[in-house]
């Protein structure tokens, strides 16, 4: 068959690019290349969100404490966002079909080992594998698409990209309940195994090794170690603000151990002959938009939708399950806006998008800060599928311009920096929002406590009870009379509100800074492999 002739010869040297051309056959067919990467990128993103629902069985299964579960997400998180950029260098140099495949086995054999731990050491050790491996396989995924899809046609497949990242987000709490409730929390993991062999399977056959003419033949060891000493620096301060304190100098030492490690990368990676990160790249006014754009729509997104989780569980009392399904509105407006967004950014360029979307994220996040304990499900559903319709053309028009406007050789590269954007910009989400809700609290729930004439508290009880407040939980004594049950849960429930509408608010202001950064966007100029910076 003609088919299998074509890959076969594939097989046999990659074959250097300067321009995406007709696949013949099969392989390196640019819509079968989406297909066959978006089994990957399916997985990578299920296991974002489904084992947050295992967490809780887990603990209780092997017996662990708060503080060892949070290392069952800070370890992947961890592993992720400090060697993205690097894995993405790793597809320039070794190409993106390799690096996708190993990535893709190595997700799933360190999957199937979690399902196979019996201890929490185990299962963190294999969750940061977990994350080395995915950091391998997302940006060679980008790079991919880059490499197969003709300039006119990109922007629709990353809005098909987007959509199944929207997808699995949303079916991932959906899909962990169910596994929880009806198997064991060993399942949400094995789940990936077979997912994993289909992803291989199907890629073996279907993606073709492009590689730039003058893709990287050397690596950039220091380089690879100071901003992986700047990265993890900085999501440590990140995740251990919460606990040590902003104020902390831990947390300080930290930052500013980050920032020194970043200003040496800078001054080394002007020097190096093949720079990890050229920083010629940055000279586009459009790529740089897009990475900041990446971190301020993920700061409002993620850092609003994390209390949004406890809204719906401890404030409203739903199901993990339930909570899921109440946040369809959101996830299928990003399922079904993502293409069309694609579109759209294709007829019109990016910048028009750009703005209408955060604008819209900025309405919704305002509208969020009106939510209160007893808000109804349509309300509630309005303001997500707003929210829902302006991040779509946020996540395909910043991955676009800063995907479009490197240049082929740096594809994986870029691809790293779009998703290294949005981890530090979740995580600074989560910290900053966090630490607004936790000062709300703080400074509300002792008054609210009063107003209650509820029995006063010491100021080891009240931080205690703050904690609680903090993620929607009423800090009610076991013994506690009905009606005195009813007014901590009355005075908790409105504390937490009036916290989480502030956080959002402040989202809100983020989304609002994010629209006038989108008028410096543009259409990427680097769409055709080996024009632009590619040759400085």
């Amino acid at each position: 068959m003609t088919s299998q002739t074509t890959a076969d010869k594939a097989d046999e040297a990659p074959e250097p690019v300067s321009a995406p051309a007709p696949a013949k056959g099969l392989r390196g067919h640019p819509w079968l290349t989406l297909f066959s990467v978006a089994i990957g990128v399916m997985m990578v993103a299920l296991d974002g969100t489904i084992v947050a629902i295992a967490n809780p069985a887990i603990q209780s299964d092997l017996g662990a404490t708060f503080a060892e579960v949070q290392w069952i997400t800070n370890g992947y998180f961890l592993a992720l966002a400090v060697s993205l950029i690097t894995a993405g260098k790793l597809g320039d140099r070794f190409g993106h079909r390799q690096t996708y495949l190993i990535g893709v086995i190595g997700f799933a054999a360190a999957s199937g080992a979690i399902g196979l731990s019996d201890t929490i050491p185990l299962v963190v050790a294999f969750r940061v594998l977990q994350g080395l491996f995915g950091a391998l396989l997302m940006p060679a995924a980008l790079g991919l698409l880059r490499a197969s899809f003709p300039a006119e046609k990109l922007n629709m497949a990353i809005g098909i990209w987007g959509m199944v990242i929207g997808a699995s987000t949303a079916g991932g709490p959906i899909l962990g309940g169910l596994l929880v409730e009806h198997v064991n929390w060993q399942s949400v993991f094995f789940i990936n195994v077979p997912v994993g062999v289909l992803a291989v399977g199907i890629g073996l056959f279907i993606l073709k090794d492009h590689r730039a003419e003058n893709a990287p033949r050397s690596f950039d060891l220091p380089g690879i170690g100071l901003l992986s000493a700047a990265m993890f620096c900085l999501v440590w301060a990140l995740i251990k603000a919460p606990e040590w304190g902003w104020g902390d100098g831990l947390t300080w030492t930290f930052i500013a151990a980050s920032v020194a490690s970043f200003a040496l990368f800078a001054a080394w990676e002007s020097k190096v002959k093949e720079p990890l990160i050229p920083l010629g790249l940055f000279r586009s006014v459009a790529l740089s938009a897009g990475v900041v754009l990446m971190v301020l729509m993920a700061i409002a997104f993620m850092g609003g939708l994390f209390f949004v989780t406890f809204y719906l569980q401890n404030v409203h009392g739903m199901s993990p399950v339930d909570s899921g399904l109440h946040l369809l509105p959101l996830t299928g407006m990003m399922i079904v806006g993502s293409p069309l967004a694609g579109a759209l950014i294709t007829k019109t360029g990016p910048r028009l998008p750009l703005a209408g979307g955060m604008l819209l994220t900025a309405v919704a996040m305002y509208g969020m800060s009106t939510l209160e304990a007893d808000t109804g499900s349509g309300l509630m559903s309005l303001w997500f599928a707003l929210l829902g319709l302006g991040l779509a053309p946020v996540m395909v028009g910043a991955t676009e311009v800063i995907v479009g406007n490197a240049p082929m050789e740096l594809s994986g590269v870029a691809g790293g920096l779009q998703q290294a954007a949005m981890q530090i910009g979740g995580s600074l989400g989560t910290a900053v929002l966090g630490a607004v809700m936790a000062s709300k609290v703080d400074s509300d729930l002792a008054d609210n406590w009063a107003e209650a004439q509820l029995p006063p508290l010491g100021p080891a009880d009240l931080d205690k009870a703050a904690e609680a407040v903090q993620v929607g939980m009423a800090p009610v004594p076991p013994k506690a009379p009905q009606s005195v049950a009813d007014q901590i849960t009355s005075v908790a429930h409105d504390t937490f509100m009036s916290g989480m509408g502030l956080a959002c608010l402040v989202a809100a202001g983020v989304a609002v800074v994010a629209v006038f950064v989108a008028f410096l966007a543009k259409r990427g100029t680097n769409a055709e492999a080996g024009t632009g910076v590619a040759h400085i």
